[in-house]
């Protein structure tokens, strides 16, 4: 801020520049009074001139208000206000508009308070100087009865002197400061188009969060099941879209919902996703903030995938993507921090601009409740620590460029979410698949919270503190807690906006039970304010809405009934969902390269809370039968649900059937004294989990019979443990290769999970047929 002017305090002393009215009246008294007594003509000179610094001043001081004010609302001008105050200003000495010429904005919360401070300190400071100035002024005029023509010419020297001065240190704060201001003009930029209506109905994220639903599109969403409309589309590399939008009648004529008592404005309904090719758009068309648009640069161009699901995440609808590779996985990890760093730089934008206007306000109109009740708007659920460092690197990378921002706890962050990793073998070396999923810290318990600002990451902030959560499901089930517990925290859950799930299909090898949890937990009330300034915070969610403004992400490997009963039954949210629907020609059976029958068994299920109870029915008294018989030894059973395993040991058990046991509670000893009894023939059945083969991969030798209690969750370890049915991993001792089978046990219900195996067509027919046996063979070409 450009420093004020020293004026000569010697015997005769100009006047100050600024006076309040008060002093500005009591010199008009004195000067009046001096004149009565004197009635000399250089005394009416004096006053004359006294009258025309007043009348500078007081047009000067208008224009001072009149630009303080511009500046707390963060209102550009037009070009025609901008010509006609230059007009206006042009008249003036340029001297003592330098001097009165102040740049104020704030680039974050505790900057705006700061300045606001300081503008009061040095409003309060200035009034009391020209106060006390006018007062010696008064002074001396009464004292000095006769001021002769040439003081009046030597004070206006000492004017243009200081106003010369006074320049000269403006330029230089200017010059000192001119990378802050800078960087205020940035932020200006953004924070002038906050109260643009016609922007934010055309911004995605003011759209979708800035207004409440209308009564028909509240009906629709909360109606059991919701009231919705279809919707089918293609599109080049996302494929097959099914997309469900909540109904929601319209006004004809008005695109915003207005009811009849306070005119106020209402959510618009969801819309068919339009395909956005961000190489060929502007960033600000797209509504990505210019802050992160020259960081993101290095990632263009885009490609089509990300293109395709930028335009559907930007349009704020939930998606659940179920083509997620090794391949693709950067792409979609790159593409979805991008909007969460744009969704959370949008939040705090407008609430920096609500707060620079509020401080000029008593009360808290509607139109400033941007909150919600807890602080964290963003939840990202991944299955490792690894998974966890990939998506922070990311987020760093596009929200502060190298070497031009801070990461607080960057060091602990290394240390924690990175190193113990799985030493791979060289001999007998593991599938590339594995080495690639357990590349990096494996670690399954965590959790970080972290606080954005404009050019800054905080790292392991307290959760009410926190913008972005990121943590596992095991991780935020130690918070949660159960029912019953007496410490129990699951108050940051209440105002989640965004949630992601990354590598969903993995959270069945943990434990699907926590995510569940996790789900059972969000939007609900919280116990405590948790600091909270209630008269900011949305409406809706004050009105316990928040699930149906949630966007939902999720991305899979593959199609499972589980996500797909979350995605249906969990996600509301009411700008519509959308989910690839696409066929699977080609099935991981292909892939089996020993020739083998396969024989896939159809059992009957009323519902699926009895699907476990029929398969395990249908099992003892169909399939078990046949393999108990001495030909059939060396029969590995292969089960992807543990509860369904330990039925099964427990059977056995008591039956009193020789078998050996491999499951994730195994320890090393009694896996390998299984295995090598299972190769021997010294055990007819071996019982293996999914999950075992999941985190190990070991290779099962001696197996000549083959039982997929239920198809494999993950598709490609059915041609794995098929493929280990070759020669040189039998016991020539116990049997030969000339009876070998595979025998697969599926309902309705398992759809799903058998088209990955035979392809989405041929599983359609099995299905639907009216044979309960299928039988194909692989050639071994």
């Amino acid at each position: 801020m450009a420093p004020r002017g020293k004026f000569n305090k010697s015997k005769h002393r100009s006047f100050s520049n600024k006076r309040p009215t008060k002093s500005r009246n009591k010199r008009n008294k004195s000067i009046n009074l001096h004149q009565i007594k004197s009635q000399k003509r250089k005394h009416l000179e004096t006053a004359s001139i006294e009258e025309n610094k007043n009348t500078n001043l007081k047009v000067k001081r208008q224009k001072i208000d009149v630009q303080e004010q511009n500046e707390i609302q963060e209102n550009s001008s037009s070009d025609e206000e901008e010509d006609q105050m230059r007009q206006l200003l042009s008249t003036f000495d340029s001297n003592l508009l330098t001097k009165n010429t102040v740049a104020i904005e704030s680039s974050d919360d505790s900057d705006l308070e700061r300045e606001n401070d300081d503008i009061d300190n040095i409003s309060t400071s200035a009034s009391e100087e020209e106060l006390n100035d006018s007062e010696e002024v008064c002074d001396e005029e009464e004292s000095n009865s006769e001021m002769s023509n040439d003081d009046i010419e030597e004070l206006t020297k000492n004017d243009e002197k200081a106003n010369e001065l006074d320049n000269v240190n403006s330029s230089s704060d200017l010059l000192e400061n001119q990378h802050l201001f800078k960087e205020e003009d940035e932020l200006d930029a953004e924070t002038q188009k906050e109260d643009d209506d016609l922007n934010n109905l055309k911004d995605p994220f003011a759209k979708h969060l800035f207004y409440e639903m209308n009564t028909n599109l509240l009906a629709s969403v909360q109606n059991t099941p919701m009231l919705i409309t279809s919707h089918s589309e293609t599109w080049p590399v996302l494929g097959q879209l099914q997309i469900q939008i909540p109904k929601c009648e319209e006004i004809k004529g008005n695109a915003l919902k207005y009811s009849l008592e306070d005119k106020k404005p209402f959510a618009t309904g969801g819309t068919i996703p339009v395909h956005i090719n961000l190489n060929n758009e502007r960033p600000n068309s797209l509504y990505i903030k210019t802050q992160i648009i020259g960081n993101i640069r290095k990632k263009f161009p885009m490609t089509s995938l990300q293109n395709e699901i930028f335009s559907i995440i930007n349009n704020y609808q939930d998606l659940y993507y179920t083509q997620r590779t090794f391949e693709n996985a950067e792409e979609i990890r790159f593409i979805y921090s991008l909007h969460i760093v744009n969704h959370i730089l949008k939040t705090r934008t407008k609430v920096l601009h609500h707060n620079a206007k509020l401080n000029k306000k008593d009360d808290v109109p509607e139109e400033f409740r941007d909150q919600g009740l807890v602080r964290p708007k963003i939840l990202v659920i991944v299955p490792f620590r690894d998974s966890a460092y990939r998506i922070i690197s990311m987020l760093i990378d596009i929200l502060i460029p190298k070497d031009k921002g801070n990461v607080m706890n960057k060091n602990r962050f290394i240390e924690e979410f990175t190193g113990h990793e799985i030493v791979m073998p060289k001999k007998n070396p593991k599938p590339e698949d594995y080495e690639m999923l357990f590349r990096g810290n494996s670690g399954d318990d965590f959790r970080i919270g972290i606080t954005v600002t404009k050019k800054s990451l905080k790292l392991f902030a307290d959760f009410y503190s926190s913008d972005i959560i990121i943590a596992s499901p095991l991780g935020l089930r130690t918070i949660i807690g159960a029912e019953g517990e007496t410490e129990r925290n699951f108050d940051f859950l209440a105002s989640i906006e965004l949630l992601i799930l990354d590598q969903t299909e993995i959270f069945m090898m943990q434990n699907w039970d926590h995510l569940l949890h996790i789900f059972n937990h969000m939007h609900l009330q919280p116990k405590e304010s948790h600091g909270t300034n209630f008269s900011r915070v949305r409406t809706w969610s004050l009105h316990g809405l928040a699930k149906y403004y949630r966007q939902t992400l999720i991305f899979s490997s593959f199609v499972l009934p589980e996500i797909n009963a979350i995605f249906n039954k969990k996600c509301f949210n009411y700008a519509g969902k959308i989910k690839t629907v696409n066929a699977i020609s080609v099935g991981s059976i292909c892939q089996v390269f020993v020739q083998l029958p396969h024989v896939f068994h159809k059992f009957a299920a009323n519902d699926v809370s009895e699907l476990a109870e029929a398969r395990f029915n249908f099992f003892v008294r169909k399939i078990l039968p046949q393999q108990r018989d001495t030909l059939m030894r060396q029969t590995l059973i292969f089960v992807s649900n543990y509860f369904d395993y330990v039925k099964l040991r427990n059977y056995f058990k008591k039956e009193d059937i020789g078998f050996v046991q491999i499951c994730e509670y195994s320890k090393e000893g009694k896996v390998a004294r299984a295995r090598d009894m299972f190769f021997h023939g010294d055990a007819h059945f071996l019982l293996y989990t999914e999950r075992f083969h999941f985190f190990n991969r070991v290779r099962i030798k001696g197996i000549r019979h083959l039982i997929f209690y239920q198809p494999p969750i993950f598709p490609h370890f059915y041609y794995e443990m098929c493929n280990l049915m070759q020669e040189g991993n039998m016991n020539k001792k116990v049997g030969s290769m000339s009876n070998m089978t595979v025998t697969v046990l599926y309902s309705k219900y398992d759809a799903n999970q058998l088209a990955a195996i035979v392809g989405t067509e041929r599983a359609a027919k099995m299905v639907n047929s009216d044979r309960n046996v299928h039988m194909l063979v692989t050639d071994g070409k």
